[in-house]
């Protein structure tokens, strides 16, 4: 029971990563609030948690939900004492060529700002928190493998994950003296509904959609199955854990080796570039 007596929020909690995170701290003993734009989806969350996690509902698009979220949290519970900034989705998929000023501004709008304003309003009411053995408190970002390198989404949602993680080392250096710690989280091919959310199809071809990319993200990386939203959420209670506690500014990557190297470098049936220079033929007179 790493967190009894702790108070958590958690954003973009009625699926996915933030549902298999808030149900983690609650199983070891936090009290959970969470929140999300889904209501059939966070309600339905809170009813099967024995009464350890609360809805809230909060757009993190709007930065008066935000605030509204923190402020009921800190009345009914005293303070906070874990904030996990999950909530995103993929954003405007066009190539920066392509992009409209509006696709941009809402997908910086629903990946980066949510997470500034998550850290803004939930900050006050986490200062100098006296619950855990070493005092403080522990704010954890989503992030992504996107905000490392290209080629691994659209490019104002890679752009917004790689704002997430320099703002995750700005606000540890801006929160250190009140005892916060902040961290992110840089997952790889998670099996969530991220892929599909943000195309407009009918739910059967979503779910096929989804199995799809289920399938083919046990072959994306070094280690032979796809992501499930519990490696991210075990990796959010380390980070919200005593165990942690000697880490801020950082981040974490849980990526099942997808970002180690080219394929080649740990497939053996996919041919590298000095392999595939090998079976070239060599021209007449020379050789390559």
């Amino acid at each position: 029971m790493r967190f009894a007596d702790r108070v958590a929020v958690v954003t973009g909690a009625a699926s996915g990563i933030g549902r298999a995170s808030a149900l983690k701290l609650a199983a070891e003993g936090a009290h959970v609030f969470a929140s999300d734009i889904d209501e059939e989806g966070g309600q339905a969350l809170a009813a099967s948690s024995n009464g350890k996690i609360d809805f809230i509902r909060c757009d993190v698009t709007n930065s008066a939900d935000i605030e509204a979220l923190m402020n009921a949290v800190a009345q009914q519970a005293g303070g906070i004492d874990i904030l996990f900034n999950n909530a995103a989705a993929g954003g405007d998929r066009a190539p920066i060529d392509e992009i409209s000023p509006e696709g941009w501004d809402q997908s910086m709008s629903l990946i980066l700002k949510s997470v500034a304003m998550g850290i803004r309003y939930g900050a006050p009411h986490m200062k100098n928190r006296p619950t855990t053995k070493n005092g403080g408190a522990a704010i954890i970002n989503t992030a992504s493998v996107a905000a490392l390198g290209a080629g691994y989404s659209p490019t104002a949602y890679a752009v917004a994950k790689a704002g997430v993680l320099h703002l995750t080392k700005v606000a540890a250096t801006d929160l250190a003296r009140y005892g916060i710690r902040v961290n992110a989280i840089c997952p790889g091919f998670i099996n969530t509904n991220i892929f599909t959310s943000s195309l407009e199809l009918p739910n059967e071809m979503r779910e096929q959609a989804n199995a799809m990319i289920a399938s083919a993200s046990a072959q994306a990386q070094p280690v032979a199955r796809g992501g499930a939203p519990e490696d991210i959420a075990n990796a959010v209670a380390y980070l919200a854990s005593e165990e942690s506690s000697f880490m801020t500014g950082t981040h974490m990557l849980v990526d099942g080796g997808l970002t180690i190297g080219q394929r080649h470098a740990w497939d053996p049936n996919s041919p590298g570039m000095f392999d595939a220079l090998a079976t070239m033929e060599a021209p007449a007179g020379g050789a390559l």
